[in-house]
């Protein structure tokens, strides 16, 4: 079997496989959460370093043969620190959400509070909710966001934080559309005495790219996965600028929640680093937002309700109540006339999760294959287009003329990393 490719070895794989190959070059993928990696982080990703058990750091590890691992990791940590402007980093936690788990057992203990951002207005899992272990073993107290601008209130932010006195604050989320205000985060935690937070998941490569504040300077931990804005693997970091929180991090992740770092995912993380760090990063993190504004003006433009009236980011949240429809059957019509988006909450929404008045969309992976804001243009007509048509209830020819006229786009923009 050694040295046989895949499609040889299990082509019923190998056609799945290229199947969703074709599947993501042929579609407008504006999931805000997913984006394209190059040729080069996919060659990383599937090297033989998955064959090397590396438990530990480098210099430090408990198994023998790490001559060239240790050397691969600490060039991931380098180039982390450099791009963030940060004193330490940690490459090993596997996603997003166990690197915000060892940010509790870092710093809290069973029943401590945390303060996150609810998750029906845009905070994550992880920042304490109910069905999370987060907020089973904690007491999370959550804030949200102002009914009249669909901004966070700083000022209940505040209050919450004297009420409570939580020992952990999170700042960041999953459907933010609003440029988030480290330093008024900062001053609230160091009122009451917490670590802050700074979850940056999905806008890292926005941080990177200049194109979004930093946290550097003001949270004292900063938690990021590495496959979304960033466009890495799937991965994540944590990072810091004191020893004292670096080491309470990285016990949390070795050995408090982890055995051995993926390694193949470690060198990947170091090639979307390198990538970042070049000056064509800079003028693709601008264009990440500038396409997300015009696509949300268009879509406001046709009577569409955004939630806090646009976007500073990657990111758009609809409220698709004023249509007349739910956002799941929207992004179930969407997805046929080949526009990947999610269905999505938004706040105060009266819908049940699953079932819930919006949608959620960015423009890091169109942008990407070098689409424009010409193109969101076109994109923002598509979906009110489609929408429109469900919500009338006679939207299959429409969904077909859609779907060609998308095809004929993306053939235009091909998709980095795919062949």
């Amino acid at each position: 079997m050694a040295g046989n490719s895949l499609n040889s070895v299990d082509p019923e794989l190998a056609r799945l496989i290229a199947a969703e190959e074709r599947r993501q070059a042929d579609t407008v993928k504006l999931i805000a959460s997913e984006n394209y990696v190059s040729k080069a982080v996919l060659e990383a990703t599937g090297t033989v370093l998955t064959n090397k058990y590396s438990e530990g750091y480098a210099g430090k590890r408990y198994y023998e043969g790490q001559q060239v691992i240790d050397q691969i990791e600490t060039l991931a940590v380098e180039r982390a620190k450099s791009l963030f402007g940060v004193n330490h980093a940690n490459v090993q936690p596997y996603s997003g959400s166990p690197a915000n788990l060892a940010i509790y057992l870092a710093f809290l203990n069973p029943g401590d509070t945390v303060l996150g951002m609810g998750l029906p207005f845009g905070g994550h899992l992880t920042h304490g909710w109910s069905v999370s272990a987060t907020g089973k073993w904690f007491n999370a107290a959550r804030y949200g966001v102002r009914k009249d601008t669909g901004r966070i209130d700083m000022d209940e932010v505040r209050e919450l934080a004297l009420e409570h006195r939580p020992k952990l604050i999170f700042c960041g989320g999953t459907a933010i559309p609003r440029t988030i205000d480290f330093p008024a985060f900062a001053e609230i935690a160091r009122e009451v005495g917490a670590v802050l937070a700074a979850d940056i998941a999905h806008i890292a490569g926005l941080v990177a790219g200049g194109a979004h504040p930093s946290p550097v300077g003001h949270a004292d931990v900063i938690s990021t996965t590495t496959h979304k804005t960033l466009r890495g693997p799937r991965g994540a970091m944590l990072m810091a600028t004191s020893d004292e929180h670096a080491t309470a991090l990285n016990k949390a992740v070795f050995p408090g929640l982890q055995g051995g770092p993926h390694n193949h995912t470690t060198a990947a993380i170091a090639v979307a680093l390198h990538e970042a760090a070049q000056p064509d990063f800079k003028a693709y993190a601008a264009q990440v937002v500038k396409n997300a504004q015009a696509l949300a003006d268009e879509l406001a433009g046709r009577g569409f309700d955004l939630v806090s009236g646009g976007t500073d980011n990657h990111l758009i949240l609809m409220d698709l109540t004023p249509k007349g429809i739910g956002g799941k059957p929207a992004a179930k019509a969407l997805d046929r006339a080949g526009l990947e988006t999610n269905y999505n909450t938004v706040p105060f929404d009266p819908r049940k999760p699953f079932d819930p008045s919006g949608i959620r969309i960015g423009t890091p992976s169109v942008t990407s294959r070098g689409m424009g804001e010409a193109e969101m243009r076109q994109i923002g007509a598509w979906i009110d287009e489609v929408v429109t048509a469900v919500a009338k209830g006679d939207a299959e020819d429409v969904i077909a003329r859609v779907h060609q006229e998308v095809s004929d786009l993306t053939a235009q923009f091909p998709a980095p990393g795919l062949s």
